[in-house]
């Protein structure tokens, strides 16, 4: 049973959000929220709700290149600032932001941030979906993109920290509204779509997902030509940029539009389109990993099946590689790319119960429990 959204929290708390610049407001009023480095350690601590924060990763936020000497008491006193704009005791009585061994852990409710009530709004949408609610899923699924004001964190982005946060933020919401256009899409209702997905496009060309709920959304709002014009650039941009063709399923809709007109309904095809597809966003600037990249999609484009480990200490930019593989492989593997996450997110660990639960969904098989 999928638990309701929360509602937004009463009058007088705080309530952050990380979809668009950071800011935070109490009973309508913007808040200050201090200098640049204290607004890193706030947004950091956000982007992590409800788990420990490693103190170097604060610090990396703060000072990529050369942390003082003095950083970890500054540190100390960008956290207090947190603890003084939050109140620094919950409803139980117990510290908001406590430190210990594994860092500093931020407690906040779902009415308290933005980032929380999406996901809760997402998740049961997701749900209604799955029971067939297709209406209560694309209004679920609207009022959790209704949050969604730009480019997560844009103003904090030239921390590297920060940005990773962002961009991680970032795919979540693209794929909740490739969700989104898709349900509305398969109601018959692909107009209301086709402005968004056109605009998050030209913000992620190589996102294959958004190209086909775009195509779908043109073609079944009678504007065909529009339609395989979408497939005609995407095929075009791969092999300029990537010595690529799209992905057999998104060829195999090019070629059945191509064959049927408007008469049929575009959304179905879609939807078998992504089905094989469940992967976070690909970097948007991927730089310095083209020789690794060359040649991971070499080994795993071989007719030999392979298992490859991606290694390397945190922040060399191991999972921009790895999706940016994955995303790129969908011809040599049709029938399904799947990112699944081996931890909570308290940074406890997945049973194999649990991830192998997760990879049945995915693959459209029951596992049984």
């Amino acid at each position: 049973m999928i638990r309701p959204p929360a509602r937004p929290a009463p009058a007088g708390t705080v309530y952050f959000s990380l979809l668009g610049p950071l800011s935070a407001v109490r009973d309508g009023r913007p808040l200050p929220l201090g200098p640049r480095k204290q607004r890193l350690v706030l947004a950091t601590l956000l982007a992590r709700p409800n788990t420990p924060v490693p103190v170097d990763v604060l610090t990396d936020a703060v000072w990529p290149d050369d942390p003082p000497r003095t950083a970890r008491k500054n540190l100390q006193v960008y956290v207090s600032a947190a603890r003084a704009l939050l109140g620094s005791t919950g409803d139980d009585g117990r510290d908001r932001v406590v430190h210990g061994c594994g860092g500093y852990r931020l407690t906040i409710d779902e009415g308290e941030l933005d980032t929380l009530r999406f996901r809760s709004l997402a998740r049961a949408g997701r749900a209604a979906g799955e029971r067939g609610d297709l209406r209560t899923a694309a209004r679920l699924m609207r009022e959790a993109l209704d949050l969604w004001e730009g480019p997560p964190l844009n103003d904090l982005r030239d921390s590297t920290g920060v940005a990773e946060e962002a961009e991680r933020l970032e795919a979540r919401c693209l794929t909740v509204y490739e969700d989104w256009a898709e349900t509305e899409i398969e109601l018959g209702r692909a107009a209301v779509a086709v402005d968004g997905l056109r605009d998050l496009v030209e913000r992620h060309p190589l996102r294959e997902r958004l190209r086909v709920a775009w195509m779908n959304s043109l073609h079944q709002s009678g504007r065909q030509a529009e339609a395989l014009a979408v497939y005609d650039d995407y095929r075009q941009l791969l092999a300029r940029e990537l010595g690529l063709e799209p992905s057999p399923a998104m060829a195999a809709l090019y070629r059945a539009m191509l064959g049927r007109g408007r008469t049929a309904r575009p959304a179905v095809a879609g939807r078998e389109a992504a089905h094989g597809t469940a992967l976070p966003a690909a970097p948007r600037d991927f730089t310095g990993r083209r020789e690794e990249l060359r040649e991971l999609l070499a080994l795993l484009g071989s007719p030999d099946e392979r298992v490859v480990v991606v290694s390397g200490p945190a922040g060399s930019g191991k999972s921009a590689l790895a999706l940016r593989a994955a995303h790129l492989l969908g011809d040599g593997f049709p029938d399904g790319r799947f990112h699944v996450q081996v931890r909570q997110e308290d940074g406890s660990a997945r049973t194999p119960a649990e991830v192998l639960v997760e990879l049945g969904r995915l693959c459209g098989v029951r596992v049984p429990a």
